[in-house]
């Protein structure tokens, strides 16, 4: 299809859609001949489309008919994008229709030379305060992500992945498709995820394990509980960001099923942390160093700090195989990010006697006050812990004394009222006096990226007043 269409080796194609098999059939094909997949969020505004289509030079976007108008309005503003294919089983204005291009196709295929180190995607990461950064992810990379994760869990031909999370993502393509790939494995897709639905969706595809957000499993946590939904096939899941003792032992005993913490990032392509499947694990840490990974905690310096105190977390790996590539068309982050061999992810964590890593919180979400550090996650921690309390966020408010001021943005449990002195008294018998929160604002839920994570640059915008 695309091969008719002109693309070759290093041609780049937007796949704009949201869980379908379409989405496999592009990436698979496109890495078949080649190509390299430049997948996007839904979600994207027309602006961020623009920037991201003329960045990374996209030929040819890929999209379902519900967001093809937005496709149409950025075109004009892409001189390289030639052609838009559109999914669905109608022709559209404007766009060529995927199915009649497949139809024509011919299976036969000229032999493609390819490279471990070749591209094979460009994964852009969100950004906050900058333009978001293309990850060049290999064909190396890919089948090491599948590799690494397959060992990690265990995962046999037998298993099938539960992907409800979005395809476009590091964490659904590394961790869920790959290591499925990988061993021969199968794959039970849904549309979307939804909270209600989650483990009848399980037990009707016949899915053995899974890969979650905090935010998610503390909406599966919030549904009223269904009995029968304790017999389900899941032996499994995965997930990342931090949940409270409590809502861990609820899920586990709820749902039968065993949780794992794990950390990563689309730059290190597999998870360099992860509790162990069998064995010693503690759910409130990111786990220990995985099979194939090296990781040190190092201050501003680079120095190793000390067992206990917070340093960034840094990763060992080869570019183009255990970690990403490179930046695409940014040489200047790519060196501030990789350096001697060792990947700088801007996360801060400390490690226990126990050889256990605790995440602490970004290093760019630290909050400066009056000369001390606070880290916003330690702040969320002891919030989170109220029993009226559902979930937090707390960011940093520029302060012309104090360099920053400390607020919270708190969702409640359904029913419960509360007061923000009667919060911040709460925080005052847990927390030193520099790190308790200065404003409370209670919301009934925060802006969040398609995975769940708060996005924190937009509550900073609120400032500190009411909304």
């Amino acid at each position: 299809m695309c091969l008719d269409l002109g693309i070759t080796k290093g041609d780049k194609v937007n796949v704009h859609l949201p869980n379908c098999p379409e989405f496999y059939f592009a990436w698979l094909g496109l890495a078949k001949i080649g190509a390299v997949i430049v997948p996007t969020n839904i979600l994207h505004t027309p602006h961020e489309m623009e920037f991201l289509l003329q960045h990374s030079g996209t030929k040819i976007v890929l999209v379902a008919p519900e967001q093809l108008e937005l496709i149409r309005q950025v075109k004009p503003l892409c001189p390289k994008l030639q052609y838009i294919i559109s999914t669905g089983s109608q022709e559209q204005e404007g766009a060529l229709n995927l199915t009649n291009l497949m139809n024509r196709q011919s299976g036969d295929l000229e032999p493609c030379e390819l490279k471990t180190e070749d591209a094979a995607a460009i994964l852009y990461t969100s950004g906050t305060t900058s333009k978001p950064k293309g990850v060049i992810i290999t064909h190396g990379n890919y089948i090491f992500a599948g590799e690494a994760m397959s060992r990690s869990i265990a995962l046999q031909s037998h298993d099938r992945q539960l992907i409800v999370l979005p395809l476009f993502h590091g964490n659904a393509q590394y961790y869920s498709s790959m290591s499925a790939i990988s061993v021969g494995g199968s794959i039970g897709l849904t549309h979307r995820f939804s909270a209600s639905r989650y483990f009848k969706q399980a037990k009707r595809l016949g899915a053995t394990v899974g890969s979650l957000f905090d935010a998610p499993i503390r909406m599966i946590l919030g549904q009223s509980y269904d009995l029968e939904e304790r017999e389900n096939p899941i032996r499994l899941i995965w997930f990342a960001q931090a949940l409270s003792e409590n809502q861990l032992t609820q899920f586990e005993e709820k749902y039968q099923v065993q949780l794992l913490h794990l950390y990563g990032m689309t730059e290190t392509i597999g998870t360099p942390l992860m509790n162990p499947l069998i064995g010693k694990k503690d759910n409130q840490s990111i786990g220990r160093p995985t099979l194939y990974y090296q990781v040190r905690l190092v201050n501003e310096e680079g120095v190793d700090v000390s067992p206990g105190e917070a340093g960034q977390i840094i990763v060992k790996g080869i570019p183009g195989r255990t970690i990403m590539k490179e930046y695409y068309q940014n040489e200047e982050a790519t060196k501030l990010t990789i350096r001697d061999g060792w990947l700088y992810t801007g996360d801060k964590a400390r490690l226990d006697e126990n050889g256990f890593y605790y995440f602490v919180d970004r290093v760019k979400d630290m909050i400066k006050r009056s000369g001390e550090n606070v880290a916003a996650n330690e702040v969320e921690l002891i919030i989170n812990q109220h029993p009226k309390v559902y979930e937090s966020a707390v960011v940093g408010i520029p302060d012309p004394i104090r360099d920053e001021t400390i607020k919270a943005f708190v969702i409640l449990k359904p029913g419960e009222k509360m007061k923000e002195e009667e919060l911040i008294n709460y925080c005052r018998l847990h927390l030193s006096k520099f790190k308790v929160p200065e404003f409370v604002e209670f919301v009934t839920d925060f802006p969040r990226t398609s995975v769940g994570k708060i996005q924190k640059h937009l509550l900073k915008n609120k400032g500190v007043q009411p909304c």
